[in-house]
C-alpha cells in the first residue's frame, strides 16, 4: 500500500516556528520530506531553528499580525518553490489578567497575534490556492489551526487568549466550507497542556499544576514532539478526507461524543 503519511517534495508554511511547539512541527514535517517556510518574529530564534535543521528551512522573520508580512511569507515561498501547499497557524503569545485588570493593550495584542495573525496567513494563501484552482491545478492544499482547549471551556485570567482560541473554530469551519470546492481542508487542533516556555507557570505552580492534572485522565503534560504528529498528519494524503474538524490532542483533558 502506498505511504500516505509524507509531505515528500511539499511545501509547508509554519508560523512561531522559532520555538516551542512551532519548532518541534518544522522538525517533523521536515522528517516527512517536507520544505518548511518558517515564520517568527525573533531573528535569533530563527537562526538557531535554520542552524538546527539545515537546508530544507527556509527562515522568513516578521510579525502574524502584520499584513504585509502574509503577502511577503506567501509571494516568496510561490517565487522559491512554485507553489506551497499547506499551512499551520501556529504562532501564539499569552498576555494574563482577570477581566477587571486586563489592558487594552493585553487584550488587542492576544487577539491581534491568534486571530488576525491566523486570518491573514490563511487568507493570503487561500488566494494562492484558488488561482492556482481557476488555472486548472486541482492538487488543493491543507490548513492547520493551533487552537486550544481554552477555547473550549475557557480560561481563568486569560479571556483574551479563549476568545481568540474560540474564534478559530469558526474561521476553521468557514474556511472549511468556502475553500472544499478548490480541493482544499482546514481543520483545528486544541492542546491541552503542552510542556514550552509558554506553559512554565502552569506546569511549575503546586496548586495549579496539582489542578489541570487532576483534569487531564492520563495524568502528564504534553511533549511538543508528540502534539506535533497528529497536527503534522492533517496535512498529508492520509487525512484527505479530514475538513471543517476541530481535533482535542489533550490527554483526556475534554472528552466529547
Amino acid at each position: 500500500m502506498t505511504n500516505l503519511i509524507t509531505l515528500k517534495d511539499e511545501t509547508i508554511i509554519v508560523t512561531g516556528a522559532g520555538q516551542g511547539i512551532g519548532l518541534a512541527l518544522s522538525r517533523y514535517a521536515i522528517s516527512l520530506g517536507a520544505n518548511v517556510i518558517g515564520v517568527d518574529l525573533n531573528p535569533e530564534a530563527l537562526e538557531a531553528a535554520a542552524g538546527e535543521l539545515g537546508g530544507n528551512f527556509f527562515p522568513e522573520q516578521g510579525g502574524v499580525s502584520d499584513p504585509e508580512v502574509a503577502r511577503r511569507v506567501v509571494a516568496n515561498g510561490v517565487e522559491r518553490f512554485g507553489k506551497i501547499h499547506g499551512l499551520i497557524n501556529n504562532a501564539g503569545i499569552t498576555r494574563t489578567a482577570m477581566i477587571d485588570k486586563m489592558s487594552f493593550d493585553s487584550w488587542t495584542q492576544v487577539i491581534d497575534v491568534h486571530l488576525t495573525g491566523s486570518f491573514l496567513f490563511t487568507q493570503e494563501l487561500c488566494r494562492h490556492f484558488i488561482q492556482r484552482s481557476k488555472g486548472g491545478d486541482k492538487s488543493g492544499g491543507a490548513i492547520v489551526n493551533i487552537s486550544s482547549d481554552a477555547g473550549r471551556r475557557g480560561s481563568i485570567g486569560q479571556i483574551n487568549y479563549s476568545t481568540a482560541k474560540s474564534g478559530m473554530f469558526g474561521m476553521t469551519m468557514s474556511t472549511a466550507r468556502e475553500m472544499a470546492k478548490h480541493n482544499v481542508r482546514a481543520n483545528a487542533i486544541c492542546f491541552g497542556t503542552v510542556e514550552t516556555e509558554m506553559t512554565t507557570k502552569v506546569r511549575t505552580d503546586e496548586k495549579l499544576s496539582d489542578f489541570y492534572l487532576a483534569q487531564t485522565p492520563l495524568g502528564r503534560w504534553a511533549s511538543p514532539e508528540e502534539v506535533s504528529v497528529p497536527v503534522v498528519f492533517l496535512l498529508t494524503p492520509g487525512a484527505s478526507y479530514i475538513t471543517g474538524q476541530i481535533l482535542s490532542v489533550n490527554g483526556g483533558y475534554t472528552i466529547a461524543v
